[in-house]
Protein backbone atom coordinates (compact mmCIF):
# COMPACT_ATOMS: atom_id res chain seq x y z
CA UNK A 1 0.00 0.00 0.00
CA UNK A 2 2.96 2.14 0.73
CA UNK A 3 4.34 1.64 -2.51
CA UNK A 4 1.24 2.49 -4.16
CA UNK A 5 0.37 5.68 -2.66
CA UNK A 6 4.42 6.51 -3.67
CA UNK A 7 3.53 5.88 -7.01
CA UNK A 8 0.83 7.58 -7.65
CA UNK A 9 2.37 11.01 -6.00
CA UNK A 10 5.04 10.16 -8.48
CA UNK A 11 2.15 10.20 -11.31
CA UNK A 12 0.59 13.18 -9.88
CA UNK A 13 4.08 15.17 -10.11
CA UNK A 14 4.74 14.51 -13.19
CA UNK A 15 1.06 15.61 -14.54
CA UNK A 16 1.74 18.89 -12.66
CA UNK A 17 5.53 19.58 -14.14
CA UNK A 18 4.46 18.28 -17.66
CA UNK A 19 1.55 21.13 -17.24
CA UNK A 20 3.67 23.95 -15.91
CA UNK A 21 6.08 23.33 -18.61
CA UNK A 22 4.01 23.20 -21.45
CA UNK A 23 2.15 26.48 -20.63
CA UNK A 24 5.68 28.20 -20.94
CA UNK A 25 6.44 26.44 -23.93
CA UNK A 26 3.00 27.51 -26.14
CA UNK A 27 2.30 30.50 -24.44
CA UNK A 28 2.43 33.04 -27.88
CA UNK A 29 0.02 31.41 -29.66
CA UNK A 30 -3.78 33.49 -28.80
CA UNK A 31 -6.95 32.32 -29.49
CA UNK A 32 -10.90 33.34 -29.02
CA UNK A 33 -13.65 31.25 -27.45
CA UNK A 34 -17.12 31.93 -27.22
CA UNK A 35 -19.29 29.30 -24.82
CA UNK A 36 -22.58 29.25 -25.52
CA UNK A 37 -22.43 32.70 -27.67
CA UNK A 38 -22.49 34.82 -23.86
CA UNK A 39 -18.35 36.10 -23.87
CA UNK A 40 -15.32 36.04 -26.07
CA UNK A 41 -12.45 35.21 -24.71
CA UNK A 42 -9.41 36.48 -26.11
CA UNK A 43 -6.67 34.19 -24.51
CA UNK A 44 -3.07 32.49 -24.74
CA UNK A 45 -2.73 28.91 -25.35
CA UNK A 46 -0.82 28.65 -22.63
CA UNK A 47 -3.46 28.85 -20.44
CA UNK A 48 -5.11 25.87 -21.30
CA UNK A 49 -3.17 23.66 -19.46
CA UNK A 50 -2.61 25.97 -16.21
CA UNK A 51 -5.74 24.83 -14.20
CA UNK A 52 -4.57 21.50 -14.48
CA UNK A 53 -1.52 22.42 -11.74
CA UNK A 54 -3.79 23.80 -9.52
CA UNK A 55 -6.21 20.94 -9.87
CA UNK A 56 -3.57 18.46 -8.99
CA UNK A 57 -2.10 20.61 -6.12
CA UNK A 58 -5.48 20.79 -4.53
CA UNK A 59 -4.94 16.62 -5.14
CA UNK A 60 -1.96 16.36 -3.12
CA UNK A 61 -2.55 18.95 -0.68
CA UNK A 62 -6.09 16.61 -0.12
CA UNK A 63 -4.53 13.36 0.12
CA UNK A 64 -0.78 13.97 1.09
CA UNK A 65 -0.76 17.10 2.82
CA UNK A 66 0.82 20.64 2.62
CA UNK A 67 4.36 19.66 3.10
CA UNK A 68 4.19 17.23 -0.25
CA UNK A 69 2.29 19.79 -2.46
CA UNK A 70 5.11 22.58 -1.80
CA UNK A 71 7.47 20.04 -2.52
CA UNK A 72 5.96 19.58 -6.18
CA UNK A 73 5.46 23.37 -6.35
CA UNK A 74 9.49 23.48 -5.29
CA UNK A 75 10.19 20.73 -8.32
CA UNK A 76 8.04 22.33 -11.39
CA UNK A 77 10.26 25.85 -10.84
CA UNK A 78 13.41 23.38 -10.81
CA UNK A 79 11.80 21.60 -13.89
CA UNK A 80 11.27 24.88 -15.65
CA UNK A 81 14.39 26.14 -15.16
CA UNK A 82 15.71 23.45 -16.42
CA UNK A 83 13.65 23.13 -19.96
CA UNK A 84 14.82 27.20 -19.90
CA UNK A 85 18.41 26.07 -19.87
CA UNK A 86 17.77 23.74 -22.73
CA UNK A 87 16.21 26.35 -25.02
CA UNK A 88 18.57 28.94 -24.10
CA UNK A 89 21.45 26.45 -25.40
CA UNK A 90 19.41 25.52 -28.35
CA UNK A 91 18.48 28.92 -29.62
CA UNK A 92 22.37 29.49 -29.00
CA UNK A 93 23.37 26.77 -31.80
CA UNK A 94 23.21 27.61 -35.41
CA UNK A 95 21.14 25.54 -37.62
CA UNK A 96 22.40 23.90 -40.73
CA UNK A 97 21.17 25.04 -44.21
CA UNK A 98 19.25 21.81 -44.75
CA UNK A 99 17.13 22.26 -41.38
CA UNK A 100 13.08 22.07 -41.46
CA UNK A 101 13.80 25.15 -39.04
CA UNK A 102 16.00 27.75 -39.47
CA UNK A 103 17.53 30.05 -36.79
CA UNK A 104 14.93 32.96 -37.10
CA UNK A 105 11.69 30.38 -37.07
CA UNK A 106 13.33 28.94 -33.57
CA UNK A 107 13.73 31.62 -32.21
CA UNK A 108 10.18 33.51 -33.00
CA UNK A 109 8.77 30.96 -31.27
CA UNK A 110 10.83 29.92 -28.54
CA UNK A 111 12.63 33.03 -28.51
CA UNK A 112 10.78 34.94 -25.56
CA UNK A 113 10.55 31.58 -23.57
CA UNK A 114 12.99 33.18 -21.12
CA UNK A 115 10.88 36.31 -20.73
CA UNK A 116 7.79 33.94 -20.15
CA UNK A 117 9.49 31.90 -17.50
CA UNK A 118 10.71 34.81 -15.46
CA UNK A 119 7.37 36.09 -15.29
CA UNK A 120 5.24 33.07 -14.61
CA UNK A 121 7.85 31.90 -12.56
CA UNK A 122 7.73 34.50 -9.70
CA UNK A 123 3.77 34.67 -10.53
CA UNK A 124 3.74 31.11 -10.37
CA UNK A 125 5.12 30.56 -6.97
CA UNK A 126 3.46 33.09 -5.61
CA UNK A 127 0.09 32.03 -6.33
CA UNK A 128 0.47 28.36 -5.99
CA UNK A 129 1.87 28.88 -2.38
CA UNK A 130 -0.88 30.85 -1.96
CA UNK A 131 -3.32 28.26 -3.04
CA UNK A 132 -1.71 25.97 -1.04
CA UNK A 133 -1.90 27.69 2.37
CA UNK A 134 -5.29 28.92 1.44
CA UNK A 135 -6.15 25.24 0.54
CA UNK A 136 -5.59 24.53 4.02
CA UNK A 137 -6.77 27.15 6.17
CA UNK A 138 -9.96 26.46 5.00
CA UNK A 139 -9.60 22.46 5.40
CA UNK A 140 -8.79 23.22 8.97
CA UNK A 141 -11.29 25.42 9.41
CA UNK A 142 -14.35 23.29 8.42
CA UNK A 143 -12.66 20.24 10.03
CA UNK A 144 -11.58 18.23 6.53
CA UNK A 145 -15.88 18.97 5.23
CA UNK A 146 -16.64 21.31 2.49
CA UNK A 147 -13.99 20.34 -0.48
CA UNK A 148 -16.05 22.45 -3.22
CA UNK A 149 -15.31 25.19 -0.82
CA UNK A 150 -11.69 24.76 -0.23
CA UNK A 151 -10.81 23.94 -3.51
CA UNK A 152 -12.46 26.90 -5.53
CA UNK A 153 -12.06 29.35 -2.47
CA UNK A 154 -8.01 28.76 -2.89
CA UNK A 155 -8.29 28.62 -6.95
CA UNK A 156 -10.30 31.81 -6.98
CA UNK A 157 -7.70 33.89 -4.99
CA UNK A 158 -4.21 32.28 -6.57
CA UNK A 159 -5.48 32.49 -9.83
CA UNK A 160 -6.28 36.35 -9.36
CA UNK A 161 -2.70 36.87 -8.10
CA UNK A 162 -1.23 35.04 -10.71
CA UNK A 163 -2.99 36.51 -13.95
CA UNK A 164 -2.00 39.90 -12.47
CA UNK A 165 1.45 39.19 -11.45
CA UNK A 166 2.21 37.51 -14.42
CA UNK A 167 0.57 40.32 -17.04
CA UNK A 168 2.51 43.19 -15.11
CA UNK A 169 5.79 41.49 -15.38
CA UNK A 170 5.33 40.62 -19.33
CA UNK A 171 3.86 43.97 -19.94
CA UNK A 172 6.73 45.43 -18.22
CA UNK A 173 9.36 43.69 -20.16
CA UNK A 174 7.69 44.94 -23.27
CA UNK A 175 6.31 41.50 -24.41
CA UNK A 176 2.90 42.40 -24.01
CA UNK A 177 1.22 45.98 -24.97
CA UNK A 178 -0.13 47.86 -22.14
CA UNK A 179 -3.23 48.58 -23.73
CA UNK A 180 -4.17 44.83 -23.69
CA UNK A 181 -3.39 44.73 -20.03
CA UNK A 182 -6.99 44.65 -18.55
CA UNK A 183 -8.97 42.57 -21.53
CA UNK A 184 -5.93 39.70 -21.05
CA UNK A 185 -6.40 40.17 -16.78
CA UNK A 186 -10.24 39.97 -17.19
CA UNK A 187 -10.50 37.15 -19.79
CA UNK A 188 -7.47 35.21 -17.64
CA UNK A 189 -9.13 35.64 -14.41
CA UNK A 190 -12.33 34.84 -15.45
CA UNK A 191 -11.71 31.63 -17.43
CA UNK A 192 -9.58 30.07 -14.43
CA UNK A 193 -12.57 30.54 -12.69
CA UNK A 194 -14.26 29.00 -15.15
CA UNK A 195 -12.03 25.67 -15.47
CA UNK A 196 -12.21 25.77 -11.49
CA UNK A 197 -15.72 25.61 -11.53
CA UNK A 198 -15.64 22.60 -14.20
CA UNK A 199 -12.65 21.04 -12.12
CA UNK A 200 -14.82 20.56 -9.17
CA UNK A 201 -16.83 17.39 -10.20
CA UNK A 202 -13.40 16.13 -11.21
CA UNK A 203 -11.72 17.16 -7.95
CA UNK A 204 -14.77 15.23 -5.75
CA UNK A 205 -14.15 12.16 -8.71
CA UNK A 206 -10.46 11.91 -8.24
CA UNK A 207 -10.30 12.15 -4.42
CA UNK A 208 -13.22 9.66 -4.09
CA UNK A 209 -11.55 6.57 -5.80
CA UNK A 210 -8.11 7.32 -4.14
CA UNK A 211 -10.00 7.36 -0.16
CA UNK A 212 -11.33 4.61 -1.62
CA UNK A 213 -8.55 2.95 -3.03
CA UNK A 214 -6.67 3.54 0.53
CA UNK A 215 -9.73 3.29 2.78
CA UNK A 216 -9.30 7.06 3.63
CA UNK A 217 -11.39 9.22 5.69
CA UNK A 218 -12.83 12.51 5.14
CA UNK A 219 -9.66 14.88 6.01
CA UNK A 220 -6.96 11.99 6.84
CA UNK A 221 -3.79 12.34 4.47
CA UNK A 222 -1.61 9.44 3.37
CA UNK A 223 2.12 8.96 4.76
CA UNK A 224 5.01 7.73 2.41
Amino acid sequence: MREQAHTLFLILSGVFIAALVSCNLIFQKFFSWSPFGLYTFEISVGILPYPITFLVTDIISEIYGRKKANKVVLAGLFSSLFVLAIIMVANATQATQWSPIDNDVFSSVFGLTGIAVGASMLAYLLAQFIDIRVFHFWKKLTKGKYLWLRNNASTFTSQLVDTATILILLCLSGSIAWDKFWLLLINGFLFKVIMAMIDTPLLYLVIGLIRKKFNLKEGQELEF
